[in-house]
């Protein structure tokens, strides 16, 4: 390569590598940089073994730089390029609806509160979503709080904690701060006990049932009187246990009378014979229910903004009467409807999920068939995708549908340029070859990347060939990477190599693998597994990688073992 040549890739590829840098925030990608360069330039296409290594110096020199350094050397280099970016940022930010009232604040604060009784399913990929892209168009702070605080209905699973907070790192955002309610137990007893004091609050030791009766007849209970001191007493011995379950609750003082019954009088305290998992939380025996474990919470690390389901209105209402005892704000709040998603049969239910696990009807939360976060991960899916999926949605108040689709396009837009393609032959046919065929077929390891060479795969005396894939007798065949075959006597007659056979007499085209020197994959889909063979390259795929099978799919490279190697199906 003569140096006016090399100046010339140098140039393009800093273009390319500032872009790529300051687009994903973060170091300039030599694979990324490669293909839209090549792209746009052919003439570099002869000196593929050459540019990688010119490439990846530029791509050092770059990353030596700061975001901001980035964003000004391209500005002086490709001012179009840099406008480019800030356009799509500033597309993608608009996606969703500006929060209310947000000059009123010195920082927008929100919460992602999630309650850790298992790990997520796809619905909860919305939340942190939402509010880690809210604080980045802020600036703002979000916490996960953990609302932990009903140790039987909704008993926390120990690992769900880590794994939530895994879930929202996959999902690109990280946590200011992260609190257990469970840890804050006193603080809320300390706040009942002011409530108490303020004549907002009382014990109650109704059945369910009678004081149900007189919530919906508007009458109030016969304990809604009693004495302050009386009802402190009476706090006092719940929280030392002394009552069982059912035997005694601290209701919030509202509105007997109020239109809605929800409403009038609720249950802020409740006994729980039931012990927390947490060995830090197990003595407690007093818990607070979630609306006033909640609204203290969001007082007191100060939240903007919460943004909640619609069938949660009623919680911002009941909240409301403690916040005018104590003549506190409440915060912001936007509702917004439930996420529907289609293409599974499974229910997205996190105690659903669970039970069929239980019942060994799902091999696992990551299994292919559960709509969990985990089982995308798993698959090979992006954070990002489910990200740019869920912002759009947006926080309307009716229901929206999430077509995995939308998912499954945005993931190929991600990993299509760093997927290595293979072959995988699903209950193969096996045909000799004959007839002077090349020894080895030499498919591109990737159509649009020249640079990155071609798979070597031995031919040997037989292929495999997918059933559906079988030519009639006589017809011709093209073996993708190998040549033109005629299907004759239960062999493949090799005929030559002349690519005019496809493009001019419509032969079709297949992949294929060796019958003798293949890799044996299990590859899990969400119709279960499917047994196959892939080319004997296969093995050197790293685990984690992606691939796409050629038409098949993508996939994400899970294990090798000495029995085979195992892959998880992402999509088409």
């Amino acid at each position: 390569m003569d140096e006016s040549l090399r100046e010339r890739v140098e140039t393009v590829a800093e273009r390319h590598a500032l872009f790529n840098a300051i687009k994903h925030e973060s170091d300039a990608d030599v694979g990324a940089v490669m293909g839209p360069m090549m792209g746009e330039n052919p003439e570099f296409r002869e000196h593929g073994d050459e540019i990688p290594g010119i490439v990846a110096g530029v791509c050092a020199r770059v990353n030596d730089l700061d975001h901001e350094g980035k964003r000004e050397r391209l500005g002086e280099i490709a001012p179009e390029m840099l406008a480019e970016l800030d356009s799509e940022e500033a597309a993608e930010e608009q996606v969703l609806s500006d929060l209310p009232n947000v000059e009123e604040y010195e920082q927008v604060r929100m919460r992602c509160a999630p309650n850790p009784n298992g790990p997520w399913h796809i619905g909860h990929a919305r939340m942190p979503a939402v509010i880690g892209t809210y604080k980045d168009r802020y600036d703002g702070w979000f916490c996960v709080r953990f609302d932990d605080t009903d140790p039987e209905t909704k008993r926390p699973d120990l690992d769900a904690y880590d794994a939530i907070l895994e879930d929202v790192e996959y999902l690109g955002f990280e946590a200011d701060e992260v609190f257990k309610a469970s840890d804050r137990v006193e603080t809320y007893y300390d706040h009942a006990r002011e409530l108490v004091d303020l004549g907002g609050a009382y014990t109650c030791s109704c059945s369910g049932e009678e004081f149900s009766d007189l919530k919906n007849s508007g009458e109030p209970c016969p304990h809604r009187d009693k004495d302050p001191e009386t009802t402190r007493e009476e706090f006092e011995a719940m929280v030392d246990g002394e009552y069982d379950s059912g035997e005694m609750v601290l209701r919030v003082k509202t509105d007997i009378g109020h239109k809605n019954p929800a409403l009038r009088d609720w249950v802020a305290f409740r006994m729980v014979d039931t012990p927390h998992p947490r060995p830090e939380a197990a003595d407690y025996r007093c818990w607070p229910m979630l609306d006033f474990q909640s609204g203290v919470d969001d007082h007191l690390v100060g939240i903007t903004h919460i943004i909640r389901g619609i069938d949660l209105q009623d919680s911002a209402k009941r909240q409301q009467f403690v916040y005018d005892y104590f003549d506190w704000t409440y915060p912001e709040v936007v509702h917004w409807g439930h996420v529907q998603v289609d293409a599974y049969d499974v229910k997205m239910s996190t105690s659903t999920i669970k039970e069929l696990i239980e019942a060994g009807e799902l091999d696992g939360w990551d299994d292919p068939r559960a709509p969990t976060i985990d089982s995308l991960r798993r698959r090979g899916i992006r954070g990002e995708a489910i990200v740019e999926s869920m912002l759009e949605l947006g926080t309307s108040t009716s229901d929206v549908d999430l077509a995995m689709s939308t998912v499954y396009s945005k993931n190929r837009d991600l990993v299509d340029d760093e997927a290595d393609r293979q072959f995988l032959v699903r209950d193969g046919t096996e045909l000799g070859i004959v007839g002077g065929a090349p020894e080895f077929g030499e498919p591109p390891v990737h159509p649009d990347h020249e640079e990155r060479g071609r798979r070597e795969i031995p031919v040997g005396s037989a292929v495999l060939v997918e059933p559906g894939d079988l030519p009639e007798r006589e017809e011709r065949v093209w073996l993708k990477g190998l040549g033109c075959f005629r299907f004759t006597r239960d062999a493949l007659q090799y005929t030559g190599d002349d690519i005019s056979a496809v493009r001019e007499e419509g032969v079709d085209v297949v992949h294929w693998v060796p019958a003798a020197d293949n890799e044996p994959v299990e590859l899990w889909t969400m119709d279960g597994v499917v047994e196959g063979r892939a080319e004997p390259g296969f093995v050197d795929q790293p685990v984690d990688a992606m691939v796409q099978f050629e038409r098949i799919g993508f996939a994400r490279v899970d294990a090798h073992t000495d029995d085979g190697s195992v892959a998880y199906f992402a999509h088409q």
